[in-house]
């Protein structure tokens, strides 16, 4: 596109609508296993199917891992909670009813801070709220017919919902990615968006640059990945203009996005808004989270990324790529405080995780919490190297493969058999760089008259003489010495 294509004259406005499977034992309001992977129908009782006389209960951990995020997300917590009947007829849906929190969301006006290539920005929350989620109906298993698993069915959820605060696709991709951090590092959620316990659906219109007022928007559903979230702004937004270019309205509709061809597609009109008939769950009492539980759960909290970050930078003189890459999950950065605890070498405790270990992580596609060496053996594989025993490629390339296979040896015993102990031996080495200095003159003559990229074959010459143990460091200064 052309800077001064039509395109170019308007904007997006985006509100996203995230939906997020608690990370507890049991179901919202029944003693249910909340349990992925299982047969279909086999998690049910008649609590979950709203059979007559089955009364729900409230689960207590999806309570205090909804104000967990309040509180992280700079929300205000709602004392006096109220739940709803949000009334609708689908397959999937056993009890015909959905129970949520209709105007008493437990968290309201808080805040997530993204980073834009303008700077930090914050995006606004209208709200996070309790609710349950509906079962799974599965059109690809039979031509002819929709498959249901009410497993899933009163699952706890929580819903975050920003303001129509976003301008980008980007600036979407990078608050999903914000919230899905901010849930793994609470345990809220494990954010797997291709099992469908990180869901998001999105609000998108589009408007003039420099409008005030928010035109007619689409809510665009089914994304199972914040790429796919991505890509349906983008589509959406050429759409939209190319309908109001062409004369045309946009039309309040639920759309549906095609991951295979980028494309959306209408699902059901919303002119007629849904009636949901909410009313007050007759059978909950109403919720009360006083100042002295908020003050409790905030206790309990771990250390947030961002406050991480800050540490590891201003406190840990690490740069800023390297803190946003020790932060970008719990396990890391868990990790990372593990080995330094232990020894406070700040930048090489980094230098193992960013590089060994991540490569090891991505190789195997396996999660960083499933690395199997723990913190202790980096810290054997780092004295080793501070020492002058051995130096960092020896100890990443060879070393750490074979701890990983032998986690229960010390890396020092293992480095002695595996005879690959370096040598700092002055002596030794002077005798070995004497050797290399006399089959080569011309090069040293050469590096008297200022080639001083030679330094390389001399030491690479001393390592191949000394089988590879030769300490580096040592190495270059006696040269130095003797060059000088």
């Amino acid at each position: 596109m052309s800077n001064n294509s039509i395109y170019d004259k308007y904007e997006v406005v985006v509100g996203l609508e995230v939906h997020a499977q608690l990370l507890t034992k049991s179901k919202a309001y029944s003693s249910d296993a909340n349990s992925y992977g299982v047969s279909p129908n086999t998690l049910l009782s008649p609590v979950t199917l709203g059979l007559p006389g089955a009364l729900p209960v409230m689960n207590k951990k999806s309570v205090e891992l909804a104000v967990k995020v309040g509180l992280a997300t700079h929300c205000s917590i709602r004392e006096y909670n109220e739940f709803s009947r949000k009334n609708y007829f689908y397959a999937d849906l056993p009890k015909g009813y959905q129970i949520t929190q209709f105007d008493t969301p437990i968290c309201y006006d808080g805040f997530i801070t993204i980073q834009t290539t303008n700077g930090p920005k914050k995006i606004e929350l209208e709200r996070i709220h309790l609710e349950e989620d509906a079962g799974k109906s599965i059109h690809d298993l039979d031509p002819f017919n929709t498959l249901i698993d009410l497993n899933r069915a009163g699952v706890p959820l929580i819903e975050i919902v920003s303001r129509p605060d976003i301008r980008s696709s980007d600036e979407a991709y990078a608050f999903l990615s914000e919230v899905r951090k901010l849930l793994r590092y609470l345990d809220v959620c494990d954010g797997n968006m291709e099992e469908g316990s990180l869901r998001c659906d999105a609000n998108i219109s589009v408007r003039l640059k420099g409008a005030t007022t928010y035109n007619q928007r689409v809510e665009v559903k089914n994304m199972n990945s914040m790429r796919n979230v991505k890509r349906a702004i983008e589509h959406e937004f050429i759409r939209q203009i190319d309908v109001l270019e062409a004369g045309g309205k946009i039309t309040m509709e639920t759309m549906n996005f095609d991951a295979v061809t980028g494309t959306t597609s209408s699902m059901r009109s919303k002119e007629m808004a849904h009636d949901y008939r909410y009313f007050p769950e007759p059978d909950l009492l109403p919720l009360i989270v006083d100042t002295q539980y908020i003050a409790h759960v905030k206790s309990n909290m771990p250390a947030l990324p961002n406050e991480l970050k800050k540490t590891f930078i201003e406190e840990y003189k690490l740069s800023e790529y390297d803190a946003s890459i020790l932060t970008e999950d719990r396990s890391i950065s868990t990790y990372f405080n593990e080995i330094i605890a232990l020894k406070k070498d700040y930048k090489a405790a980094t230098n193992w995780l960013i590089g060994p270990i991540k490569s090891y992580v991505n190789e195997n596609a396996i999660h960083f919490e499933d690395f199997p060496l723990p913190s202790n053996k980096i810290v054997e594989l780092m004295n080793l190297i501070e020492s002058g025993k051995t130096n960092f490629s020896v100890a990443s390339n060879v070393l750490f493969n074979e701890l990983i296979k032998q986690p229960e040896q010390d890396a020092l015993t293992l480095a002695t058999t595996l005879n690959l102990i370096q040598n700092s031996n002055e002596e030794d080495l002077s005798i070995l760089i004497d050797e290399v200095l006399l089959a080569f003159p011309e090069k040293v003559t050469e590096y008297k008259a200022g080639k001083k990229g030679l330094m390389g074959l001399f030491v690479g010459e001393v390592m191949k003489k000394s089988g590879g143990k030769a300490d580096p460091k040592t190495t270059t200064k006696l040269l130095n010495q003797k060059l000088s």
